[in-house]
């Protein structure tokens, strides 16, 4: 094995652990949730220091290197779902909060875009836990289901919800590959927050002025610090995925979950179907 091979398999093996982390994290919460005081100020605290610190893995030299064909991928299947999403939401009737934050989940890049989405719409904190634990569950099911598919690692990176399920899903030799298109759709993530903003707010909200700015400056960060920043960013997360399994009430959920499960089943398969397809098309 070479060493740029064993480098990435170390890598992916991380982007699995993580990606566990994350999940035990929300199940955690689920399982103490009620037993807890209020949480919901620090953890969309936490949230949102998560999605600035997101921006120092993604840089403009990572995007330009993927090519025109792919960034058209991108923007394509980031579209096609949320928007096909918000339509599936309004045709099963759901809150209008729950399946926007549920479209952004999907579309661009889980937790993280939901905590950037949750503060610029009218929703319901049980909206919040319940598209969390809806981008967890179909994430890591795209994260289980690709690999076996033979998917490439462009179609993962398209594909699956989180960043860290794409780490664990991507092949080893591919996994840069994954990666840099999955934060492509993190790039995507001030425009959609910008256009789903409520009458009154800013265009772009502070902590996404601070992505922006670490998405620049990133080429200039010693890889050692990108790699101490990866996992800070982590914790951070799963901190604030604790958090908001606290607020999830499994009785609310087992009464309103069935047209949301189905909401988060058709999003997924339309994430998958439309990177597939944009990837045949460009």
């Amino acid at each position: 094995m070479t060493p740029e091979s064993t480098a990435a398999y170390r890598e992916r093996a991380r982007g699995r652990r993580l990606g566990g982390v994350l999940i035990a994290a929300l199940v955690l919460g689920v399982l103490v949730g009620g037993r807890l005081p209020e949480l919901t100020g620090v953890t969309r605290k936490l949230l949102r220091t998560g999605v600035v610190l997101l921006g120092l893995q993604l840089s403009v030299v990572q995007l330009l290197d993927l090519g025109p064909g792919v960034l058209v991928a991108i923007v394509a299947t980031v579209s096609v779902t949320f928007f096909g999403t918000v339509a599936l939401g309004r045709w099963l009737r759901l809150p209008r909060g729950l399946y926007l934050l549920v479209a952004s989940g999907f579309s661009i890049c889980g937790a993280s875009a939901i905590a950037a989405v949750e503060g610029r719409v009218e929703r319901e904190d049980e909206h919040v836990a319940t598209s969390v634990a809806l981008v967890t569950l179909y994430g890591t099911l795209a994260m289980v289901a690709l690999p076996l598919l033979n998917a490439s690692p462009q179609w993962i990176g398209l594909s699956v919800h989180e960043v860290a399920q794409v780490a664990a899903a991507a092949p080893a030799g591919g996994l840069a590959t994954a990666m840099a298109v999955k934060l492509g759709r993190v790039a995507l993530l001030a425009p959609i927050v910008a256009g789903v903003g409520g009458r009154g707010a800013p265009l772009v909200p502070g902590f996404l002025l601070g992505f922006l700015a670490l998405m620049l400056v990133s080429p200039l960060v010693p890889r050692a610090v990108l790699d101490v920043a990866g996992t800070v960013t982590t914790v951070v997360l799963a901190a604030a995925l604790f958090g908001l399994g606290t607020s999830v009430r499994l009785k609310s959920l087992v009464r309103t979950s069935p047209r949301a499960l189905l909401l988060g089943l058709l999003s997924t398969l339309l994430v998958c179907g439309t990177g597939y397809l944009s990837l045949r098309v460009v």
